[in-house]
């Protein structure tokens, strides 16, 4: 019999699923008995045989907190419905409300936790500043989901480092299946006449994108005939739009493009910038590597596992806008360090791709020890 698992988080699916994201979920149910329960956007189908999604409201500030609230009731009533081996929930919140509707069901599914990044940010870094009030109460509680845990799954030695420092040893450690496909397989462009810089990532407070934007002005100053390009939307995009405006000549901002489009920004580009101040294994700089892109990354998070500093790019202090300056200055300045960066990164693409299988497979394997560790 295929193990039978309840996959948990906030993720927003739109059904029916895309490629990528089909391909993935198709692997696992060759594998698995699943059942997932998720959030969609507001209008979207609410789920099908595998996917139970809770549809946005109206009021978007409101999605969150009715995802969460009623989160341990729908486990509960999952685990009535259709027993469960094994429950993966995608952080330590989610583990919260898994270990909550367990108990209301009366069930003895396994909880594996998953930690993708940074559960502290969570309340420092995203959403409104005022959840910086609950963080005390936020981190303790992220440590008992992780501690109680029958398994834990982290992503990278970051996520491995910060899971290893709450006492707790990882039972599986491998990134999220990520389809790379459309930027590994087309051969890599040579760099393109004029020195860009791209950036790619939301308009958010844990991007740092008030202090990339005083980077740019800093480092475009100095570089006249260099060029900025950045797709980004979100909260804070009128700092974009203030440097559109201001650098016309130099600056261009889209608020997003589609794949194809990405691949070829990357083409036109002769670096990837990112000084977040909080990620776990960056998907973007994944894609860097794979277009043969030099990175300026930030010191920060995850980012160092990706980024070797002085061979696939250079890592900086994400609050210091000089730094992250100097960086770009200096691969925007010589084309022969960029085609260094960026040939070393493509050569060190493939450790980070796999298949669709070959991560259903890491997830059966860290499913069996879940459910061993609970039964002994």
């Amino acid at each position: 019999m295929k193990p039978r698992v309840l996959m948990v988080g906030r993720t927003r699916y739109r059904l029916p699923l895309n490629g990528s994201l089909g391909r993935k979920f198709d692997a696992l149910r060759e594998r698995l008995d699943l059942r997932v329960l998720g959030a969609a956007p507001r209008g979207e189908a609410a789920g099908d045989e595998t996917f139970g999604l809770q549809r946005g409201t109206p009021v978007g500030a409101l999605d969150g907190p009715l995802f969460y609230g009623s989160l341990p009731v729908r486990i509960a009533r999952e685990l009535r419905r259709s027993p469960a081996d094994a429950i993966l929930a995608q952080s330590p919140y989610e583990a919260l409300a898994a270990f909550a509707g367990r108990t209301l069901a009366r069930s003895d599914a396994a909880v594996v936790v998953e930690i993708h990044g940074d559960w502290r940010t969570w309340s420092r870094l995203y959403g409104s500043p005022a959840r910086a009030v609950v963080s005390p109460l936020a981190d303790r509680a992220a440590l008992v989901a992780i501690r109680h845990a029958d398994a834990v799954r982290t992503l990278s030695p970051f996520t491995t480092g910060l899971v290893r420092d709450a006492g707790v040893e990882p039972a599986g450690v491998f990134t999220t299946y990520t389809e790379l496909t459309a930027f590994s397989e087309p051969p890599v462009a040579p760099l393109p006449e004029r020195p860009t810089a791209l950036f790619v990532g939301v308009a958010e407070r844990y991007k740092n994108i008030h202090n990339i934007v005083a980077a740019i002005r800093l480092a475009a100053e100095r570089l006249p005939q260099a060029g900025f390009r950045l797709v980004s939307d979100g909260k804070h995009r009128e700092v974009l739009e203030e440097l559109a405006r201001e650098l016309p000549a130099q600056v261009t901002w889209e608020r997003r493009l589609e794949t194809p489009d990405v691949v070829q920004a990357f083409d036109d580009a002769w670096l990837l910038l990112l000084a977040s101040r909080s990620e776990g294994t960056p998907r973007v700089v994944l894609e860097a590597l794979c277009r043969g892109r030099a990175v300026v990354g930030a010191r920060a998070g995850g980012i160092p596992d990706v980024v070797w500093d002085g061979e696939t790019g250079l890592l900086v202090d994400p609050d210091s806008p000089s730094e992250i300056a100097d960086a770009l200055v200096r691969i925007l300045n010589d084309r022969a360090l960029a085609e260094r960066f960026g040939a070393e990164g493509r050569a060190r693409a493939d450790a980070w791709t796999y298949t669709p299988e070959e991560y259903a497979d890491r997830v059966v394997e860290l499913v069996a020890r879940a459910v061993g560790a609970r039964r002994t």
